[in-house]
């Protein structure tokens, strides 16, 4: 059943990849819930368009039996490398669990081994050993591409910035400038790389390591910017912030504080991906907002329509 249902989905996708020079997919996204992980295919660069595959197993729900939930992640491990004609040692394999208190955070590894990969033409490394997530969302290839178009002539602010890659694509576009923040410090080495293998170099372009939260606090008189990126958690705590961000409670002061940040007409692209995410457009009366979550869903996403939200806004 597995396999026919990733030789089915290769299927439909192969003329859409071609047509499109798309090199990192989903291929697969618990599509059968006996068979409940997500499956993305990714090809390096060096050595000459290798693949690799990052697997995510979803925790299994309590009234699954355990020992048949792994006989089948085993099945489904085995039969991987055989459809798609990789080597079982680039096949990796994590376990997405809800994620509480600083384990969001925890390095599973310290391989430091990175692949560059190719996204719209623009280069990114990624690294599928050491963390949960592989530094590149590919579920926001075409947010990012938005961003690209957005950006001529404008200084581009990255809020939660993880790995930059939204900041290459409003480099590549045209800003004029870009500032980077994200709280880790790992991240923020990760995004100058992105940035400096793709030529964007010089003091137009600023990293910050900072709690974005408590930054925007004390970034609210100084720049204003053309174009602001927003991909906040769902949750997040560590050591380095004081009491806890949640998305939901918080997502209202957060917008409030960030559109103050924006050129009077600047735009604030805003995305988040708790799937039970409600927007307060009442308590956001002042801002104009667009829904553009499904522009922004790629086709490899279309079987899984909640992966993300996504909004476009604007000062009234």
């Amino acid at each position: 059943m597995f396999a026919n249902r990733l030789n089915k989905n290769r299927k439909h996708l192969s003329k859409w990849l071609q047509r499109e020079a798309i090199h990192c997919y989903r291929l697969y996204d618990a599509d059968m819930p006996e068979y409940a992980v997500a499956v993305d295919v990714y090809e390096s660069m060096a050595p000459q368009h290798t693949q690799w595959v990052h697997v995510q197993e979803y925790e299994a729900p309590k009234n699954i039996d355990p020992q048949k939930a792994q006989q089948r992640l085993n099945d489904a491990m085995q039969v991987i490398p055989a459809i798609l004609d990789v080597s079982a040692g680039h096949v990796y394999l994590k376990v997405r669990r809800q994620q509480k208190g600083t384990a969001q955070y925890e390095k599973l590894a310290s391989k430091q081994q990175f692949h560059e990969v190719l996204e719209s033409g623009h280069r990114f490394l990624v690294n599928f050993s050491d963390y949960l997530d592989t530094g590149l969302f590919l579920d926001h290839r075409l947010t990012r591409a938005m961003l690209a178009e957005l950006a001529p002539g404008k200084r581009f602010l990255n809020l939660f910035a993880y790995t930059g890659s939204g900041t290459v694509y409003a480099a590549a576009g045209g800003a004029v400038a870009t500032t980077t923040v994200d709280m880790s410090n790992t991240y923020i080495e990760w995004a100058k790389r992105n940035m400096e293998v793709n030529g964007f170099i010089g003091e137009q372009h600023k990293y910050v390591q900072a709690n974005c939260i408590e930054w925007l606090d004390k970034a609210a008189g100084n720049q204003r910017y053309g174009l602001i990126f927003l991909d906040p958690p769902s949750f997040s705590t560590s050591k380095r912030m004081q009491g806890t961000f949640d998305v939901q409670r918080d997502h209202v002061a957060l917008l409030n504080n960030t559109t103050k940040l924006l050129e009077p007409d600047g735009v604030l692209i805003f995305s988040n991906n708790l799937r039970s995410f409600k927007l307060d457009y009442e308590a956001l009366g002042d801002l104009t907002i667009r829904d553009i979550s499904k522009a922004t869903l790629p086709k490899d996403f279309e079987r899984n329509p909640k992966i993300h939200q996504c909004w476009q806004i604007r000062k009234s």
